[in-house]
C-alpha cells in the first residue's frame, strides 16, 4: 500500500531531537517526529513520595498533556488529575522511563518528566518516551556532573515506537490518519540492550496471528534501533555522553 506521506512500510517519519530546548529545566528536549512534537522538560526534586521515604530509593515520573491546539480541533486544557487516557499513558511514560535508572544509585530524589505535546500527528506517547528519555539523561547527567550520584545510576537507553497493521500490512510508525485504520496497533518500548520493556497491542475489530505479532515487534525493533542512534546523536551534540555510553 502507499503510505499517506510516502513512506516505505520499515521507514521512520523524519526524527529531530533538539536537546537543552528549555534554559531553566534540569534536563529538556525537544523531539519532532514527522508532524508530532513534544517538548520535554525533567525536574529533578530533593524528596520522595510519603511512600518511598527512609528507604533511600529514588523515583521518576512522568506528566503528560495534550495542549490545546495541538489537534485539529482545540482540546479542552485538563484539569485536576487529567483523563483516563492521560493517566495512562503517563504510567506507561513513567515505567520506560525508570526501566533506564537504577533508583536505589539515584537516592532520595525524585525527577519529574513533563511531556506537553505541541502537535499531535500519531504516536504522542511513543514520542514523549523517546523524547523523555533525553531529557532525564540530561537531568542525571548534571547530577553526576557535581558528583551527587555515580554514573552507574544510568542504565540501558530507552525509545519507543508504535507499528501496526493497516490493510493487511505491517506498518512502522503510524501517523494519525494511518492509527485511525489500523485494523492490530501496538506501542513497543525496548532498550539499547535489545530487551523489551513494555509492549501495548490491541486489535480494532480484527484479530492477528502470531506471525503476525513476530513481524510487527521485528519492525518495532528496526526502528528503535535507529531512535536509539538519534538520541546517542543528540546527547553527544550536546556534551552529555560518558565515555561508557
Amino acid at each position: 500500500m502507499r503510505r499517506t506521506d510516502g513512506r516505505a512500510p520499515s521507514e521512520l517519519r523524519p526524527v529531530s531531537i533538539v536537546p537543552h530546548y528549555l534554559e531553566f529545566a534540569d534536563g529538556s528536549a525537544l523531539i519532532i517526529c514527522g508532524r508530532t512534537k513534544v517538548l520535554c522538560a525533567a525536574t529533578v526534586e530533593e524528596s520522595v513520595p510519603s511512600w518511598l521515604e527512609g528507604q533511600g530509593s529514588g523515583w521518576v515520573t512522568a506528566e503528560y498533556a495534550l495542549l490545546p491546539r495541538s489537534t485539529q480541533t482545540r482540546t479542552p486544557r485538563e484539569r485536576g488529575s487529567g483523563s483516563g487516557r492521560s493517566q495512562e499513558i503517563r504510567r506507561l511514560i513513567g515505567r520506560a522511563l525508570r526501566a533506564s535508572v537504577d533508583l536505589d544509585l539515584l537516592g532520595p530524589r525524585r525527577i519529574i518528566v513533563d511531556c506537553d505535546v505541541i502537535q499531535a500527528d500519531g504516536g504522542t506517547r511513543t514520542a514523549a518516551i523517546t523524547g523523555g528519555y533525553v531529557a532525564l539523561h540530561l537531568a542525571l547527567q548534571r547530577l553526576i556532573a557535581e558528583g551527587i550520584i555515580p554514573q552507574e545510576v544510568l542504565r540501558a537507553a530507552v525509545a519507543a515506537v508504535s507499528v501496526g497493521l493497516v490493510a493487511g500490512e505491517p506498518l512502522l510508525d503510524l501517523c494519525y490518519e494511518e492509527d485511525a485504520q489500523a485494523a492490530v496497533d501496538m506501542n513497543v518500548v525496548m532498550n539499547a540492550a535489545g530487551e523489551f520493556v513494555e509492549i501495548q497491542g490491541t486489535a480494532e475489530g480484527h484479530t492477528f496471528s502470531r506471525d503476525q505479532l513476530e513481524e510487527l515487534l521485528s519492525l518495532a525493533e528496526q526502528g528503535i534501533a535507529r531512535l536509539l542512534e538519534i538520541q546517542h546523536q543528540a546527547l553527544a551534540a550536546a556534551g552529555n555522553l560518558s565515555s561508557r555510553e
